[in-house]
């Protein structure tokens, strides 16, 4: 097929990669002129395991190019697959501004296309409601056509995380088609002959809300895991073993992911889509209590660093790890980064040690994130695991990173370790855990 990826973020890029690996003629569309350059010379703009020499192969393959015209990318395809950002209003609605400038663009092209009837499928996440409200009637506005008709549209929800995207697109749980006609889900499931797992082909709302259902549940056993650690931590018990019984239990508690206690939950998906689910149940009078109060339980969890912190009395602070998890850059909504923002502002003398994050690499809103949030991030940052943690009085292990385990080293009886990631051994500093 030939195939045009509307955005080169995480997921566009990624999917660029592995749809051209299928086989598939690929075009990769964006705005960011760092971003083209890099993947025209067969470098990811992100981290993410695997990413570079698959760019690589497509590149010199030539399945994969790239370009900042969307009227070309439209016109010599016969797919579009839209995987721009939908980020979080201040009110927490999705902000489709993105969304809306793409499908502007890609309804010009449509516009002055004669040819076979196209395809937009869109990968990026939309609440239900948005798709036959703003992105279908978007579209007939900007082509003077008929969806159904004209041209097809289709919610293709992706199902990538962060650090696994690869084994995740080539061996998906299932790949979920939404469509309003047939033959539209047609198309966009020929973009995914050869890969395994079920196809599930459902409305438009109903593809959807999978994602959302997705989500908000992996965001709710995250907090679900850390209350019940952090009641069994004020009680005296260990949080970690009551959690490892409750997940042998694969038939009622269905599985272990995310159930072990930990620190706050984060990133780019789950903050944002509870969120907008959450505000588009208010604003619809359904009432979902829990769900309205994982975010809250969620910040009541990340405070709990700073007020052990404090106990302590100690100030110079070594902080491992600051994106959200293991084997990404990605910065947004980190719990680390919040974490670092708070101990700054209190008057911690902070190192911050991540090999995930350089500055030199990272681009595009992650940058503009990183820069608003942390603004002397350079001063902070450091690749000197080592030196970091002999000169602190308090290491916080946020995340896995490769070494940690030499960092009992440099550890003193008087140094304290507060794991968040409960399971290092950190002799013979005195470990603390927060659940």
């Amino acid at each position: 097929m030939k195939i045009a990826v509307f955005g080169l973020g995480y997921v566009g890029c990624v999917s660029a990669a592995c749809l051209a690996d299928l086989g598939h003629d690929v075009i990769g569309v964006d705005v960011n002129r760092e971003k083209l350059a890099a993947v025209s010379a067969g470098r990811s703009p992100i981290v993410e395991p695997g990413l570079d020499p698959l760019l690589g192969t497509a590149i010199s393959s030539g399945r994969l190019t790239v370009t900042d015209d969307p009227a070309r990318a439209v016109a010599g395809t016969e797919l579009s697959m839209v995987c721009v950002g939908t980020p979080s209003k201040a009110n927490g609605d999705l902000d489709t501004t993105y969304i809306e400038h793409v499908i502007q663009e890609i309804g010009a092209g449509l516009q002055r296309s004669n040819g076979a009837r196209h395809v937009v499928a869109i990968r990026s996440t939309l609440l239900p409601g948005v798709l036959v409200n703003q992105v279908i009637p978007g579209l007939e506005r900007a082509t003077g056509k008929r969806a159904g008709v004209d041209f097809g549209v289709c919610a293709n929800p992706e199902f990538l995380r962060e650090g696994s995207a690869i084994a995740d697109f080539r061996k998906p749980p299932f790949t979920v088609i939404g469509e309003i006609e047939s033959w539209t889900g047609d198309v966009v499931a020929r973009a995914y002959d050869g890969i395994g797992g079920a196809v599930h082909r459902l409305s438009l709302e109903a593809a959807a809300m999978v994602k959302y259902a997705s989500n908000a549940f992996h965001a709710v056993k995250v907090a679900f895991a850390n209350e019940i650690g952090a009641f069994c931590h004020d009680c005296g018990i260990d949080g970690a073993s009551v959690m490892r019984v409750f997940t042998q239990d694969q038939v009622l508690n269905i599985s272990p992911a995310y159930l072990m206690p930990g620190y706050a939950f984060g990133g780019s998906c789950l903050p944002k889509d509870l969120r907008a689910l959450v505000y588009s149940a208010r604003h619809r009078d359904t009432a979902v209590p829990l769900l309205s109060a994982v975010l809250p339980s969620n910040d009541v969890h990340l405070e709990r660093v700073p007020g052990v912190l404090a106990s302590l009395g100690r100030r110079r602070v070594t902080l491992i790890g600051l994106s959200f998890k293991a084997g990404t850059d990605d910065l947004r909504e980190s719990p680390l980064v919040r974490l670092a923002e708070r101990l700054i502002g209190s008057g911690y003398r902070l190192t911050i040690v991540d090999p995930d994050v350089s500055l030199s690499a990272v681009m595009g809103k992650n940058r503009e994130y990183m820069e608003r949030v942390i603004p002397h991030i350079e001063q902070l940052l450091t690749t000197d695991l080592d030196t970091s943690v002999c000169e602190s009085e308090v290491v916080v292990v946020g995340k896995r990173i490769p070494g940690l385990a030499d960092v009992n080293r440099c550890l003193r009886p008087e140094h304290v370790v507060i794991d968040l990631t409960s399971g290092g051994d950190f002799a013979p500093a005195r470990v603390l855990r927060i659940v």
